[in-house]
């Protein structure tokens, strides 16, 4: 049986309670008391019409008989308590039962409260507003709960994106947009980097400078577009030569091409550098304009270097290109190795 609010006190809905009892005469004090007090009340007669009230819509709490066919207030309640979507629904015993062991086990089972007939309709009303208050305030907390949880989430999220965020502008800052290299910058930066690092380890420091043989011919020949292609393809040569994830390859200028490789003697930079000139050649990419080679060739100039407190990485890279400008010098289409002065 189920009864509506009177007078239109419905209105100011104080929450919803389930009254579980096979005396009739309970259910109808009881539903008549707390519906004039502003609550929706919903009665009914056994366990297993409780179950489908609360299953239909759970109510913010519940009075619950204990001595019942079928399915006693004891049974009902643990069936509640084990299930995740009524676990949490305050439950008020009302029962005849007035032993001590009774009631342990009501409390034992779940319940939050234990109310012995003949019940005093204040006491039964006092009890149901502190529960339906507490109720209350267990759901805010909940729902705030959840709430911060979301907003950590959504916190954490947004940083997440930023640093993203940041790590890919990091890397669009240091790229070389046509090649996908390292750009200048990035170039002069690792160069500080790891000449700092190997003059403290005093380990050997190599760096190749490369240059594609006539290059303005090329471009005259195909084209800027072509041109673009050829740069982006010898790029990717290099990057294959340059295997370990300290060799930093990057676009030093125009057609010219820079490989940084921290500890890393110069007959290993040589090999690296005659890699990259033979993998180049493999290609075959034609180019008339040459005067070098029916197919595009590179010059390579090799320098290494233990980093010393009295340098400085330019005196590096001065000894590469002049193995370059004499690799150019001497006809092109091959690898010069240059020595550094230590001062």
């Amino acid at each position: 049986m189920s009864t509506q609010s009177e007078h239109g006190q419905g209105d100011r809905n104080q929450g919803t309670i389930l009254i579980v009892d096979d005396t009739l005469e309970n259910l109808h004090l009881l539903s008549r008391i707390l519906t004039r007090r502003g609550y929706e009340v919903r009665a009914v007669t056994s366990g297993e019409m409780a179950l489908s009230s609360i299953q239909a819509a759970p109510p913010d709490l519940i009075l619950l008989d204990i001595c019942m066919p079928q399915m006693d207030g004891y049974e009902l309640c643990q069936l509640l308590k084990a299930s995740a979507q009524t676990q949490d629904i305050p439950v008020i015993f009302i029962s005849a039962l007035d032993e001590v062991l009774d009631k342990l086990r009501a409390f034992d089972v779940g319940g939050v409260d234990y109310i012995t007939k003949p019940f005093r309709i204040p006491e039964v009303m006092a009890r149901v507003t502190i529960h339906i208050k507490l109720r209350r305030l267990q759901q805010q907390l909940h729902e705030q709960n959840e709430l911060l949880k979301q907003q950590v989430r959504d916190r954490l999220a947004a940083e997440a994106a930023l640093q993203a965020a940041n790590q890919e502008l990091h890397r669009l800052a240091n790229l070389d947009g046509l090649t996908q290299v390292a750009n200048r910058r990035r170039f002069d930066e690792y160069l500080e980097q790891e000449w700092r690092r190997l003059t403290r380890e005093q380990l050997p420091l190599s760096l190749i400078l490369c240059d594609v043989d006539c290059f303005k011919a090329y471009n005259d020949t195909y084209g800027h577009q072509s041109g673009d292609d050829c740069l982006r393809t010898i790029a990717r040569v290099l990057q294959a030569a340059a295997k370990r994830p300290a060799d930093v390859v990057a676009r030093y200028g125009g057609e010219e091409f820079a490989i940084i490789l921290p500890n890393t003697p110069q007959e290993g930079a040589v090999q690296v550098a005659e890699e990259i000139r033979t993998g180049i050649k493999r290609l075959q990419m034609e180019h008339k304009g040459s005067s070098v080679s029916l197919f595009v060739t590179l010059s390579l100039g090799v320098a290494t270097i233990v980093p010393q407190l009295t340098l400085i990485p330019d005196c590096l890279v001065a000894a590469a290109d002049k193995a370059l400008y004499r690799a150019k010098t001497e006809g092109r289409d091959r690898i010069i190795e240059e020595c550094v002065i230590e001062q």
